[in-house]
């Protein structure tokens, strides 16, 4: 049985690819920081077939042994926003070539690194430039590497529809930054399903980016969701200006407190919301891959629905009311027909 080392193996993507490769026959290494709080791992497969463990992959003995004895190599590892050691740059770039270089050390066959759309030495967001510093670093010692580059992702677990269906059930004002950045969300699974073709080897070597069919700008999307969810806010785009100061105050503040209170967003994210996150012309896409990427429209009514008024009961009374008022429409058609 072959087995595959998965590094941020318990996080968004990385639990998606875990399952996909258990149910292909690998066993599957789940690298993370704190294996005790993922035994959901551990259902993915049969005993013993997916197993979470540590691992700092700032550390070279740890990451030498997690990828000990594996076919293939899989990093899903980011951040949005740095805590203490744990860098932008610790992660995504030097975490990245550490664990590029010792698979290649250790005879693995495949590797895919999990970037993101927008990654570029020259972005104004230390988030981009370290995803592409990190591209550059695993290409340099594993050439025939797998990148993929996602735009926003969204699913079950993510952290952007179901943040700001949190917000608007809790207030009727959503503030966003970059109201008019455009973005192409993609779903969790089917980027799973990227990575998995590269880990079975049926993909070819090179970047990969990622996007969903549909492409709009985040206050489109945020209409969507409020359509979704059944609820009415105000969307109020920030002003870039007032944005960046907004996000400068509050990394002061985490600064002045040692990281104790944190704001809802960093400088750097400002930067980053400022790019649009679409995929780009002439780059490999997931028709190279042979998929059709599904919809938001398809998957966020099964995940949303807890932040409708009527949470689990939305669809039933919605079709209760329609069938009380079904007697009066067809008693309104007929004193029409009496008439004519």
């Amino acid at each position: 049985m072959k087995l595959v080392t998965i590094f941020g193996g318990t996080g968004f993507v990385g639990r998606y690819v875990a399952r996909r490769m258990a149910k292909q026959g690998w066993r599957v290494r789940c690298a993370c920081r704190r294996p005790n709080d993922a035994p959901f791992v551990r259902t993915y497969g049969s005993v013993g077939q997916v197993e979470p463990i540590f691992c700092n992959i700032r550390d070279d003995d740890s990451v030498r042994a997690a990828i000990a004895g594996s076919d293939a190599v899989v990093n899903c590892v980011g951040v949005l926003e740095e805590t203490g050691k744990q860098t932008f740059q610790a992660l995504q770039q030097k975490g990245a070539a550490r664990i590029a270089t010792m698979a290649k050390k250790a005879g693995v066959a495949q590797f895919v690194l999990v970037s993101a759309i927008g990654a570029d030495e020259n972005a104004p967001s230390e988030y981009a430039r370290t995803k592409a510093a990190g591209e550059k670093a695993v290409l340099d010692a594993f050439p025939s590497a797998m990148i993929v580059r996602p735009s926003i992702i969204f699913g079950h677990e993510d952290e952007f529809f179901n943040r700001f269906a949190g917000m608007a059930r809790m207030a009727p004002l959503l503030p966003l930054v970059g109201a008019s950045t455009k973005f192409q969300p993609v779903y969790v699974d089917d980027v799973a399903a990227a990575i998995e073709l590269g880990v079975l080897g049926k993909a070819e070597p090179g970047i990969y980016e990622l996007g969903g069919p549909d492409v709009s700008d985040f206050r489109e999307w945020m209409r969507e969701m409020l359509a979704t969810i059944r609820r009415r806010a105000l969307i109020l785009n920030t002003p870039m200006p007032i944005a960046k100061l907004m996000g400068w105050g509050f990394d002061l503040v985490k600064s002045a407190t040692f990281g104790l209170i944190a704001g809802p967003l960093t400088l750097d994210q400002v930067r980053n919301l400022g790019q649009d996150n679409i995929v780009g012309e002439g780059v490999k896409t997931f028709a190279d891959l042979g998929i059709q990427p599904i919809a938001t429209e398809a998957v966020l009514p099964d995940y949303l629905w807890r932040f409708r008024p009527s949470g689990q009961y939305a669809e039933s009374n919605d079709s209760a009311e329609n069938l009380h008022k079904a007697p009066e429409r067809m008693k309104g058609g007929s004193n029409r027909a009496g008439f004519s």
